[in-house]
């Protein structure tokens, strides 16, 4: 009897082997997704004491991230094409223990503080050097450990895709479980600690990945070779097609969140949800039987593209509930089929190192090109129908247009269709007012124009995009937004001067918040002359005004005032002659805004010699000598994604130290979407200060009257002058069951809640 072949060995797997197999894998890969996933907020929220609380700094985050990916994706593909088993198991390992070293996660020394411009690459740099190396190694496990799988002997090694959607389950949980579960019951540096631990488990798991491969029966791999000569490589069309469509839904990730974030609602936490579904798209579509079939989902894809045309037409102010809900919907469908090709078009499991390399650079380049790229080439969220338009692309190329000998007239008929409807809005005549009064029906009825090619003739795909890429630019034709409007964009966000019907008030806003309005006209039609009045929430009898007479009566001099946050300038005018008021602004082109006499003249009129200090207030405000403020405003807080870390226990000592003996702190607190009175209640308690609450619902007929959240906070009575004894403002102890917020600790789910129950009650 001749001898077997070592290579032919009869060995194969037992059934519990490949239980372990799959149990050990599988939580490999998900313990690694739940760790790169929870670093992102995790270290983000380490990084806002440095730099405010911009939805842009979320998304250059995405951009590193992404980047990072990719260059962890490559290292993998490079580390599977070494024929050597146990090479490829030592070196990963030894990466993870060197990046074990450099935890727990902290801030690299020498990245105290950001330039005063050029934020986005001076945070790239900020998470390269602190993250880089840990997050590096995380990145690499999700394609190497597939690859491992397949080589490992398991009976579903040959398809191991599946696992892909462990990976973004942990994802998906690790991203939702922060805000619910990790940020509200630990402090930061707990919350890092348990992440180094999980980390030093991974390391564990992976190990035991690599001992599982490296004995996996010898004809197991036999076999595995003489599949992988077997499986043609994909070609070059085929590899450029993976990077786009990745590129589409990850740069509408980013995109979908600015819209959301400065045309809709700048809600705390809306990030979460267009990440959350991205990756639940990943989820499903890489399953072995897919929830929701993929041709469903192209079925649906030009309906949902219509959507977003119609919700893009109608603007965000009528129903915001149902505006964001229809994004982000629009969104799922959008992402599912686009991720669906990907899963449809798949490579055999020998090139599946290269598969993912394409995926994450196509994810790089859309998060490039909508969160570095699109913010300086565009003064308003351009990027999202850019990427909208674009995503008609990624359908399949169709079979037989249905009518195809009328398919040859559709390019004339779009031109001179685009012609009709878009060359009216150059000019003032009647035809452009009635487009402008139907405007909804007209974009709406273009948008459903692409869904019939697409659903009813089995058009082409580029006679789609063009329909949309036709609908989309009527959106900008005609605004939704009453008045004239020009938009400045900077990394800090979209913001939009509005001037109203007959130029009467020019109002400031950032999404659906008003920052600040000012009048020019009367209501007759008359210039506005004079000294500009302070409206919105600065009214001289509202909540901010009242502090600042209050304290202006008790001193009986000219006051000396901090003022951080300045907006359209309007609290310039609450200054009097001989008093000295000095402001702190993170955005300069806010500061550029204010300055402009076409736009505002608060600052022109009332203080022309007015130099903010350009920076993040709480590094710039610390340099600041103490005691010398009679009264110190933080004005930072109406209604967007809050700067957290300007109101914390540390933040509140910051502004003490830099009052004067009977100086007060008065913090503006107005918000849609969170209660922050009492947060501000505590950590004047914890600085032993005490607070007086002011809260009004304005009933006025001035449309440009706001109600007002205020909490002024002293050392004594006395310091506040009137306001102690005053109806209208209440002194308010700290709630004992209320965890202090600090540095290290911050409950924004607690704060959405404590709003939501007031509003109900």
């Amino acid at each position: 009897m001749n001898s077997p072949d070592p290579s032919v060995v009869t060995d194969r797997p037992s059934a519990s082997r490949n239980r372990l197999v799959l149990i050990v894998y599988t939580a490999a890969i998900f313990v690694s997704a739940l760790l790169l996933f929870s670093v992102q907020p995790l270290f983000t929220k380490m990084v806002l004491p440095r730099l405010g609380g911009s939805p842009a700094v979320w998304s250059v985050a995405m951009v590193f991230f992404q980047s990072l990916l990719l260059a962890g994706y490559a290292y993998a593909h490079y580390l599977t094409l070494l024929r050597n088993r146990l090479l490829p198991v030592v070196i990963h390992l030894a990466l993870l223990v060197v990046a074990l070293l450099s935890l727990p996660l902290s801030i690299a020394s020498g990245w105290g503080e950001p330039p005063t411009s050029g934020y986005a690459f001076w945070l790239l740099g900020l998470f390269a050097v602190s993250i880089g190396l840990p997050f590096f190694a995380l990145a690499a496990n999700n394609p190497l450990l597939q690859a491992w799988f397949f080589r490992s002997g398991h009976p579903s090694g040959p398809d191991p895709y599946f696992l892909y959607a462990s990976s973004n389950i942990g994802s998906f949980l690790a991203l939702l479980s922060y805000p619910v579960l990790l940020e509200p019951m630990y402090t930061l540096r707990t919350q890092n600690l348990i992440w180094t631990g999980g980390y030093g488990l991974l390391i564990v798991l992976i190990a035991a990945c690599g001992v599982l491969l490296l004995r996996s029966p010898v004809m197991v791999i036999a076999d595995i070779a003489a599949e992988d000569t077997d499986a043609p490589a994909p070609p070059w069309t085929l590899r450029a097609r993976w990077v786009f469509l990745a590129a589409v839904p990850s740069g509408l990730l980013i995109a979908v969140t600015a819209h959301i974030s400065t045309d809709v609602a700048a809600a705390p936490l809306l990030w979460v949800l267009p990440l959350s579904i991205y990756l639940l798209t990943w989820v499903l579509v890489f399953q072995s039987r897919p929830l929701l079939p993929h041709k469903w989902m192209l079925m649906a894809q030009p309906l949902a593209i219509t959507g977003v045309i119609v919700l893009l037409a109608v603007g965000g102010e009528q129903n915001l509930l149902l505006t964001l809900g229809g994004h982000q919907l629009c969104f799922f469908v959008i992402a599912m089929a686009c991720h669906g090709e990907l899963a449809r078009t798949r490579p055999a499991a020998k090139y599946l190192t290269g598969f993912y390399v394409a995926l994450s650079f196509g994810g790089m380049v859309g998060g490039l090109f909508a969160g570095l790229i699109a913010p300086f080439a565009f003064s308003w969220v351009a990027e999202y129908p850019i990427l909208l338009a674009l995503a008609a692309l990624c359908r399949p190329p169709g079979g037989a247009e249905r009518f195809s000998r009328w398919s040859a007239w559709y390019w004339p008929f779009l031109a001179v269709l685009a012609v009709a409807l878009i060359a009216p809005s150059w000019s003032d005549g009647r035809i452009m007012h009635w487009l402008d009064d139907n405007r909804v029906w007209m974009i709406g009825g273009v948008g459903l124009l692409s869904a019939l090619l697409a659903l009813g003739l089995n058009a082409d795909r580029w006679k789609i995009f063009a329909t949309v890429a036709v609908a989309l630019v009527l959106i900008r034709a005609y605004p939704a937004d009453d008045g004239r409007v020009e938009t400045v964009r900077s990394f800090f966000g979209v913001h939009k001067i509005v001037v109203t019907a007959h130029g009467q008030y020019h109002v400031l806003m950032h999404g659906t918040t008003i920052h600040g309005a000012q009048k020019f006209q009367n209501d007759d039609g008359t210039p506005v002359t004079g000294r500009p009045e302070p409206i919105t929430y600065y009214q001289k009898d509202g909540g901010i005004g009242q502090a600042i007479t209050a304290v202006r009566e008790r001193k009986g001099a000219p006051l000396r005032v901090a003022v951080i946050g300045l907006g359209s300038g309007t609290l310039a005018c609450a200054s009097q002659p001989g008093e000295t008021w000095k402001f702190f602004e993170i955005d300069q082109t806010m500061v550029d805004t204010a300055r402009d006499p076409k736009y505002f003249t608060y600052i022109r009129d009332c203080e022309p010699d007015l130099k903010p200090v350009i920076g993040d207030a709480r590094l710039t405000f610390t340099k600041e000598p103490d005691g010398v403020y009679d009264l110190i405003i933080v004005d930072a807080y109406s209604s967007d994604a809050i700067p957290i870390h300007l109101a914390t226990e540390e933040a509140m000592a910051i502004y003490k130290a830099k009052l004067s003996p009977q100086g007060a702190v008065v913090m503006h607190v107005s918000n849609r979407h969170l209660e922050l009175a009492s947060v501000i209640v505590g950590i004047a308690e914890a600085n032993d200060l005490k607070s007086w609450v002011y809260s009004e619902d304005s009933n006025r007929d001035n449309e440009y009257i706001f109600a007002t959240s205020v909490v002024v906070c002293a050392r004594e009575e006395a310091d506040v002058g009137k306001l102690a004894s005053s109806d209208e403002w209440a002194l308010t102890e700290a709630d004992e069951n209320q965890r202090v917020w600090t540095d290290d600790y911050s409950n924004v789910l607690g704060a959405v809640y404590r709003r939501l129950r007031d509003g109900e009650q």
